[in-house]
């Protein structure tokens, strides 16, 4: 049986080209199967984004519900960037709730698409990222990254500080323990604490 072979979109290399925005309600069918996609897509190609290849539809489905809900109780933000109309990552912000930690929030799950690195997705992702966060009352970002990997030389260049890496701190996609850097940001003196 022949599958037919669907033509990568090409896709804008400046990152002003992309359009950034916020899940704010239930997404549409299309948009939901989109996050699903890309998130297998992460996942299939090495990223460590909290699960093992592969990764099962319905595991990622799951994944998405549940962060979603998350974003409908005011607890985690989901950007997206879209690229003629499909989406080619995204980064989310789970914001801490904790009375002595409003301050700060956690970058995770900054992914994009394989057919879509190395055009300036991540950082525009990342940039956007930080001024929601700014608009939250948050001051302080928290990020982890595998140590090595591009998500480590994507914070260094964005201006994250290096508090160090945790070895064997979790499994890779492919299931094998890889030490993680930690990294953080101080934010815009306008945040204002909540």
């Amino acid at each position: 049986m022949r599958m037919a072979s669907r033509r990568a979109p090409s896709y804008p290399s400046l990152m002003t080209d992309w359009k950034i925005s916020e899940i704010r309600t239930t997404p549409s069918l299309e948009l939901f199967s989109s996050l699903v996609e890309l998130l297998q897509d992460a996942v299939a190609s090495g990223a460590s984004v909290g699960f093992l290849a592969p990764l099962a539809t319905k595991e990622a489905r799951n994944y998405w519900i549940g962060a979603l809900e998350e974003v409908g109780q005011g607890e985690r933000v989901v950007l997206i960037a879209s690229a003629n109309h499909d989406v080619v990552g995204c980064v989310q912000l789970l914001l801490s709730s904790t009375a002595n930690a409003r301050h700060r929030g956690q970058v995770q799950k900054l992914i994009v698409l394989q057919r879509a690195r190395r055009q300036g997705v991540g950082r525009a992702l990342l940039a956007a990222i930080e001024k929601m966060a700014i608009t939250k009352g948050r001051s302080l970002l928290v990020a982890d990254t595998p140590a090595g990997g591009a998500g480590e030389h994507l914070y260094t260049a964005a201006g994250y500080t290096r508090v160090g890496a945790i070895p064997r701190y979790l499994r890779g996609a492919d299931g094998h323990f890889e030490a993680t850097t930690i990294f953080y940001r101080g934010l815009e003196s306008r945040a204002t604490e909540m």
